[in-house]
């Protein structure tokens, strides 16, 4: 590995594949760039795509804790009639309802008292630390470590698409806008339940987070490219950019 002064320090914006973890992708990065000063803002599920910021060198990543205190926008598709024990599609499916017949008028009714200041629980699949180890550690050994729940803020909430859901129609997309440490996974179980059919996610995509969006961001194809290094390096902002930017 080469030393962190060898490369200028600077932020990355990428569009993750689903099935990549977050730590997957700090590592391709620290192997293009051979540079070892890598870390992330903010976590996405594996089975999630969309924004990640990771920050190269150690000017960078001293910035993570500002960086991760923006709104984040995503963009969830919620299964209705159905839940997972991990409330997405890597767990098990722990019970199945009728979706019934549910008006846009319901959905938006239900939607609204989801808008604003909330109270939630953190997932006991989660990677937050109980004890130096992550919940989801706990939870797949048959242990349930619960968690207080914290305050959040859903800023914006509506529904993408029209139209009344029901067992042939189960799907409900929505885009969120929220603070930081907002579960989507655990807002659409809780959309689910209040609807009174339970739901669980099948994709979530971040769209953006604090002033980092996905305009030129690096993707897939370019961790895979011959020329990977040149592409990433080429898409890097430089932390004097980026400290502008948050004040």
């Amino acid at each position: 590995m080469q030393e962190d002064a060898v490369l200028p320090a600077g932020v990355l914006c990428i569009d993750k594949p689903p099935g990549l973890t977050s730590f997957g992708a700090v590592a391709r990065v620290r192997r293009i760039l051979g540079i070892k000063k890598v870390g992330h803002a903010g976590t996405l599920d594996p089975f999630a795509t969309g924004l990640l910021v990771i920050c190269v060198g150690r000017s960078a990543t001293r910035l993570i804790s500002q960086f991760m205190d923006g709104e984040k926008e995503y963009l969830a598709t919620l299964r209705l009639g159905i839940e997972t024990e991990t409330l997405d599609p890597e767990g098990d499916i722990v019970c199945k309802k009728s979706v019934g017949e549910l008006s846009e008028g319901q959905i938006e009714d239900v939607l609204a008292t989801f808008r604003g200041v909330q109270m939630q629980k953190p997932p006991i699949y989660s990677a937050l630390k109980h004890k130096g180890k992550p919940l989801y550690w706990y939870a797949r050994r048959g242990i349930a470590v619960e968690k207080e729940p914290r305050k959040i803020v859903i800023s914006e909430l509506e529904r993408v698409g029209n139209g009344s859901c029901s067992d042939d129609r189960p799907e409900l997309k929505i885009r969120v806008r929220c603070s930081k440490g907002t579960y989507i996974r655990v807002l659409g179980a809780e959309i689910g339940e209040t609807l009174g059919c339970g739901a669980y996610l099948t994709a979530l995509r971040r769209t953006s987070s604090g002033f980092f969006g996905l305009v030129k961001a690096v993707t897939g194809e370019d961790f895979e490219a011959e020329n990977a290094r040149e592409l990433l390096l080429s898409r890097m902002l430089s932390v004097e950019d980026v400290v502008k930017l948050l004040h």
